[in-house]
């Protein structure tokens, strides 16, 4: 009963939190300290400040936690789960029905508009990224590590991970 009612506290947040997992803290504050009691508002307040000061998405980070510290390891598989199990549904959702009419003129056209939108929602980010990169670190170091990490990419064919590694190990030495 507790990995169902672990299910319900992280699937119900993310159906209705609508805006992502800032939008979804509070349902889950209401599921698990309001409804289930597993905590207090200071140990959910912690577990907040916690889930912020990590990398990644928060509403997964706080399921994983608040379902381990409730059922051990099965607790925190099955909050993971719930909490991007609506998005996982609405996208086989939406791909079976995509890929029902791909074949569709109307659909054939959705994709070729979108495609130029995404490329300069891309361009827009890493014009972005390469401002930023100049105010933080200046014109030379940033100039720099966009040769070197195009020619790793695209002449020698180097995994983006590995540029990525590498780019981090020259951050943390010489900047």
């Amino acid at each position: 009963m507790i990995y169902w009612e672990i299910f319900l506290a992280f699937f119900i947040p993310g159906i209705l939190g609508y805006g992502g997992g800032p939008a979804s803290i509070p349902l889950v504050e209401n599921e698990v300290v309001t409804r289930y009691g597993w905590m207090n508002v200071q140990e959910f307040s912690e577990v907040l400040a916690l889930g912020n000061s990590l990398p990644g998405p928060i509403a997964t980070k706080m399921a994983g936690y608040i379902g381990y510290d409730v059922a051990g390891i099965p607790g925190a598989a099955i909050g993971v789960f719930a909490t991007v199990a609506p998005s996982l549904l609405l996208i086989i959702v939406l791909l079976g029905i995509l890929y029902k009419y791909k074949n569709s003129p109307k659909v054939k056209r959705m994709t070729l508009y979108i495609r130029p939108v995404i490329g300069i929602l891309l361009g827009v980010m890493a014009w972005r990224f390469f401002s930023e990169s100049y105010e933080g670190i200046g014109l030379w170091q940033t100039v720099i590590l966009t040769v070197v990490s195009y020619l790793l990419i695209e002449r020698v064919k180097l995994h983006p991970a590995f540029v990525i590694g590498g780019a981090l190990i020259y951050g943390g030495f010489f900047l």
